[in-house]
């Protein structure tokens, strides 16, 4: 049984659409997304530097537009069961999913990514990875210096969130803590100025029942629900993210293949430490298409 899932944010990397736009075709329908969305998508996934992308309005359409760019180049109707999304990647998966279209796909990352820029400006915060330790402690740890478990991605990986100063001074036992290049504490109180703005603008947006089974970061739970899974992803904006349930949904369902769209890597890693007995690819470039036509038509 087979799931598409996608990235989100601190996945980009500069130039990363070069591969995808070297088809016309695919270089059109890019240019076409940047004019809906008023944002050049082109410039961002090919000359934009690194600092330009880092940018949390910029990187997260680029993201998506990265997730939906990959998938359409593959032949997967009818061949996956369930899509996942981690974070901003949720609505590339609810676009997978037939929830949205890609252009309103790319019209919600693009109010989301400006409303959570606006709430970062408010007040000085950021997160940090939190590799390693017993998952006990560092939670204890994060909680009682006053911060978020903001992802709690499984693989002993959790990513703390909320003031800088707090954030420098963290030090759990038997982890070592990372500071993350973003420009907020996403997916905690800090982002509850994005929630209302980017609620009203999903509200205008047309949405119907999945075609798959879509999977929440809420909880991991299974949503059928074309509104519920909108209204979830604007909850999420400020509520953390738990990839680790998402995790052992799939396997609890007896999901035994993973394909992470572009720009992939972080996730499959992250299933490698904590899916016993999911099989995961990551396709990153059109160079991988063979392979990954061949991952998704396999039996497994």
């Amino acid at each position: 049984m087979l799931a598409l899932i996608a990235p989100g944010q601190g996945s980009q990397t500069p130039g990363m659409l070069l591969p995808w736009i070297a088809d016309p075709a695919k270089g059109e329908l890019l240019r076409h997304w940047s004019e809906a969305i008023d944002l050049d998508l082109l410039h961002l996934g090919t000359t934009a530097d690194a600092d330009e992308i880092l940018n949390t309005a910029n990187a997260q359409p680029l993201i998506v537009a990265a997730g939906l760019l990959s998938a359409g180049t593959l032949d997967v109707k009818g061949k996956f069961s369930f899509v996942a999304g981690h974070s901003v990647g949720e609505i590339t998966a609810a676009a997978l999913a037939g929830v949205i279209t890609d252009v309103d796909a790319l019209r919600l990352v693009r109010v989301r990514g400006l409303e959570m820029e606006k709430a970062a400006a408010v007040s000085p915060s950021g997160m940090s990875a939190v590799l390693g330790g017993d998952r006990k402690v560092v939670l204890a740890a994060i909680a009682e210096a006053g911060l978020v478990a903001a992802n709690d991605n499984g693989g002993g990986q959790i990513i703390a969130a909320g003031d800088l100063a707090t954030l420098a001074s963290l030090a759990p036992e038997g982890a070592r803590v990372r500071a993350l290049q973003v420009a907020g504490a996403f997916h905690t109180h800090f982002m509850s100025p994005a929630v209302a703005a980017f609620g009203k603008f999903a509200s205008t947006v047309t949405t119907s029942d999945p075609t798959v089974g879509v999977l929440s970061n809420r909880d991991g739970q299974v949503l059928n629900s074309g509104s519920e899974i909108i209204h979830r992803i604007v909850s999420q904006v400020a509520n953390p993210v738990r990839w680790d349930l998402c995790m052992s949904t799939m396997q609890a369902l007896g999901v035994t293949k993973v394909l992470e769209v572009a720009p992939a890597g972080t996730l499959v890693g992250l299933l490698k430490r904590a899916a016993e007995g999911i099989e995961g690819f990551a396709f990153k470039s059109p160079d991988d298409l063979a392979t990954a036509s061949q991952f998704v038509s396999s039996k497994g």
